[in-house]
């Protein structure tokens, strides 16, 4: 609850930024220019063409449909077509399962996207539910990385497995796994480098770390998380395409999602990847990550109380 609450004041900008754009329009008449104009507002707050037009068009189904004159009405028909739109993709905001064996999470992703700096929350977040997590420095190229990670390692007390600059990252890795079983911890973060699409060896490399990691762990209990900057925009869509084709994703972390002024990348990534959105980061601090909610990121670009702040003051 703590964390849906800063969420909601942490995304107050993006609000203002491109939703109020958008919610704006529902205070008006609902001639013919409010449907172009919704049209141009998601557009240009990186929905995508495709989808925007999708949206417009099954709001104005729904309008047409059930006679919907109502500019409040129809806002709330929009949000539940958002809502809907993202909660059918499977695993969307699904935390990782700690049950079952060691499991790997391996970051991958870009320079500058906050791979490293997410581990490290993320290590924060197992180890608050009681698990014993071991970290991989597999980004051998920048010393800094390195650096970084033992860094985190320190602020949270969670033991980095590295190896000197230039060492072999599916070595590391392995022994970080084994390391891993030795200790009978629970999970292993792997921090790879930042890969991108023109170094085509790199990517070569996060395969091999891929099927070192599948030789010593049951591939059910291997998640691949691709950090995304939300600043980037439509540009994370090309990422997304690419590191699926090195290390099968199983979902997206949005990193800095407060510093952004298009909101709509969320729903472009669910539609046009068909790949959830498991945690969004909205800070610097250590508990500024959390399981992605649909209702409540909805609600909380949207503005008004969410289901949950409801909930509780019902109660």
């Amino acid at each position: 609850m703590a964390f849906l609450k800063n969420l909601k004041t942490k995304l107050s900008s993006v609000r203002e930024k491109w939703s109020d754009g958008v919610v704006s329009l529902f205070s008006g008449r609902l001639d013919e220019d409010f449907w172009v104009d919704l049209e141009e507002k998601l557009i240009s707050g990186d929905v995508g063409v495709d989808l925007s037009e999708s949206l417009v068009a099954e709001l104005k189904t729904i309008s047409k449909r059930d006679s919907v004159r109502d500019p409040e009405a129809l806002l709330s028909s929009f949000r539940d077509i958002l809502v809907n739109r993202l909660s059918k993709i499977p695993s969307m905001g699904a935390p990782v399962d700690l049950s079952g064996g060691l499991k790997v999470v391996v970051m991958v992703g870009v320079n500058g996207s906050g791979k490293t700096t997410t581990a490290g929350k993320l290590a924060k977040s197992f180890q608050s539910q009681g698990k014993k997590v071991v970290m991989a420095a597999a980004d051998t190229y920048r010393a800094a990385a390195v650096e970084q990670l033992q860094a985190w390692g320190q602020r949270t007390g969670v033991r980095v497995i590295a190896q000197q600059k230039g060492s072999d990252a599916g070595a590391v890795t392995f022994d970080s796994i084994n390391a891993a079983k030795a200790s009978k911890a629970d999970v292993v973060i792997v921090d790879t480098a930042g890969r991108l699409q023109s170094k085509h060896n790199l990517m070569e490399e996060l395969g091999k770390i891929y099927r070192v990691i599948s030789r010593e762990v049951d591939r059910d209990n291997i998640e691949s998380f691709l950090v995304l900057d939300a600043v980037t925009g439509q540009n994370a869509l090309r990422q997304a395409q690419v590191f699926d084709e090195s290390a099968p994703l199983t979902g997206i972390i949005l990193t800095k999602y407060d510093n952004t002024a298009k909101g709509g990348i969320v729903l472009a990534i669910a539609d046009q990847l068909g790949l959830p959105i498991r945690y969004i980061g909205i800070g610097e601090g250590l508990d500024d990550l959390g399981p992605f909610v649909v209702e409540s990121f909805v609600d909380a670009i949207l503005g008004g109380p969410s289901r949950e702040e409801a909930s509780e003051v019902n109660a």
